[in-house]
């Protein structure tokens, strides 16, 4: 493949600029004059240049410089859109080269390398694999705004052989800042972290969570040329979260280069990192994109991760142990409260009322599952790591036996708080009891709201496009292709329900949805928009008018394939 002569140029005058550095011609002029007296017979009058080459190459010269050039491959390149909208992930790569990528250069990026780990102390005497066999490894997870990476494996070891770079964009989300570039004085106020996650992988595949850790990243704004190394004490999780794991090496780098940075005394002030967390911190929604359809296929993908409970040193009770969703996912398993902190993420990503419950199961052995709560009314347990559903029915303690009431079939006996990401409300009705409870999250005198956060008002823009709203209609797309399969109808009551809480009082909803045998977009769209009842959702007139559309590739074999699109809005009325 042959480069654009811009390209060319801008190579060829790179690898100048690195030869004059390492003042390459002085050397080769050093090692011609010393070979010129030690090999030149009398009677040879010169040198062929395969002499010449020979005796660059067997004092190293050229080994030094393609070390330090450090080409990249086609391969790489490849996998660097001019404008990513994934994660990018470099590996041994200079500085100078990375300049050179092809990257957004409207964007901010923070290039995190790890450069090694040390003092892992445990693997102190783990033998060195051999080629081919099957060791322990280790797997470095971060997780930063919406982006998510994971490192190559490395062979667990007391100096694991880390050296991976990622590329983090960094900018503001909220509207209008997406395509800004973020200065110093921007990134000071994105307090986000750097989840980073330590994954032990055993011989046998089973994981293990080794470390947690929240890196706080924004010193490298006060450091000068924006480049910083730190030093990274992991500790370990659980009752072993005082004693260190091991040492990890991390280099910071912003890209572009900062014009201003910040004094170190104003980053100081911003640094916070607690270890104690509030529960509301660990829900919040999670939106699964296309990889989950439905609520039910949600609740189904929670129940298959792996259980097992906090380990506890020396025996003993349950260990209260929550981990964050990066934490639970990366290492594939975990308790019961981090199954339902996941789902309720879920379910509140699909547009439902979901709380985690905390209580107690049979013989008063402590527990959590997820409760959502219908338009009308009704309340629905969703038990995690199980994927089962119960409603339930309350009791009336108070009222005289007329006939013997169904036992529940829920397993759940107390309930002592329910929480999602907006509130925490504690049970203060006269009996914990789940038979007996009202659920009427409403009724300050059953449920107490211990702590509470501003209502996030409404944007308040004309017509726009909703991603949240364009979400809620996959469970139906998946439910209409489900019936056509099996001429079965499914149950969509947990669409419906989303429906009626995305759509405020005084507002209209309107749905659209049609079928197709092929994928030509221009074709399906010209379709869509003979048919009156689509053309009266996209022409809509309103107030307050948000539209939404939903696409579904339902595959078969030899090519053949089932199109589901539904185009929705909703809106208030303008009289």
């Amino acid at each position: 493949m042959s480069l654009p002569p811009e390209k060319a140029s801008e190579l060829k005058q790179l690898i100048h600029q690195q030869l004059s550095k390492m003042d390459v011609h002085g050397r080769i002029r050093e090692i011609l004059a010393e070979t010129i007296r030690e090999e030149l017979a009398p009677d040879q009058q010169q040198l062929s240049t395969e002499d010449l080459i020979k005796a660059l190459r067997r004092r190293g010269i050229i080994d030094d410089v393609m070390k330090e050039l450090n080409f990249v491959t086609d391969n790489v390149d490849q996998e660097l859109p001019s404008s990513p909208k994934q994660p990018v992930c470099f590996t041994d790569r200079q500085s100078t080269l990375l300049k050179k990528t092809n990257i957004d250069p409207t964007r901010r990026y923070l290039y995190l390398q790890v450069l090694g780990g040390k003092a892992f102390l445990e693997h102190l005497q783990e033998p060195e694999p051999l080629p081919g066999q099957v060791c322990s490894t280790f797997t470095l997870c971060l997780h930063f705004r919406n982006q998510r990476f994971r490192s190559k494996p490395v062979p667990c070891a007391c100096e694991p052989d880390f050296h991976d770079g990622f590329l983090l964009e960094v900018h503001r989300e909220s509207l209008g800042d997406g395509t800004r570039m973020a200065d110093s004085t921007t990134m000071l106020s994105i307090s986000d972290p750097i989840h980073m996650v330590l994954i032990k992988t055993d011989i046998f595949g089973e994981t293990t969570l080794v470390a947690s850790y929240f890196l706080e990243w924004r010193s490298v704004l006060g450091s000068e040329n924006g480049v910083t190394n730190l030093t990274v004490e992991l500790m370990g999780v659980g009752t072993e979260s005082k004693v260190a794991v091991g040492i990890l090496n991390i280099k910071l780098e912003m890209y572009p280069a900062l014009n201003q940075t910040l004094s170190q005394e104003v980053v100081n002030t911003q640094d916070e990192n607690g270890i104690n967390r509030p529960v509301c911190s660990y829900v919040k929604p999670l939106r699964a994109g296309r990889l989950l359809d439905t609520p039910r296929q949600a609740a189904r993908f929670v129940n298959v991760l792996g259980y097992e409970r906090a380990p506890v040193i020396g025996g003993g009770g349950k260990q209260e142990q929550w981990c964050t969703l990066l934490a639970f996912l990366c290492r594939n398993k975990g308790d019961c409260e981090d199954h339902a902190n996941l789902l309720c993420s879920l379910l509140l990503g699909y547009g439902l009322e979901a709380f985690v419950c905390v209580g107690t199961k049979a013989k008063g052995v402590p527990h959590a599952w997820v409760m959502t709560c219908g338009t009308d009314g009704t309340i629905t347990f969703w038990e995690s790591l199980t994927g089962h559903r119960y409603i339930h029915k309350s009791t009336n303690p108070d009222e005289p036996p007329v006939a013997e009431q169904p036992k529940p079939l829920y397993p759940y006996r107390t309930v002592g708080c329910v929480f999602n990401h907006q509130m925490f409300l504690g049970n203060c009705q006269p009996s914990d009891s789940v038979e007996v409870c009202v659920f009427d999250l409403n009724d300050e005198s059953k449920w107490k709201p211990m702590s509470e956060e501003a209502i996030k008002s409404d944007l308040g823009l004309t017509t726009v496009w909703e991603d949240q709203l364009s979400y809620l209609l996959s469970p139906a797309l998946a439910s209409y292709e489900f019936e056509r399969t099996t001429s079965i109808s499914a149950g969509n009551e947990e669409f419906q329900d989303a429906i009626r809480r995305a759509v405020p009082d005084g507002h209209t909803f309107k749905g659209f949805p049609i079928h197709f045998v092929y994928r030509n977009a221009r074709r399906a769209f010209a379709t869509c928009l003979r048919s009156p009842f689509c053309e009266e959702i996209i022409c809509c007139r309103g107030d307050q008018v948000r539209l939404a559309v939903r696409v579904r590739v339902f595959t078969y074999p030899e090519s053949a394939c089932a199109v589901w699109i539904m185009f929705a809005c909703k809106y208030r009325s303008v009289l």
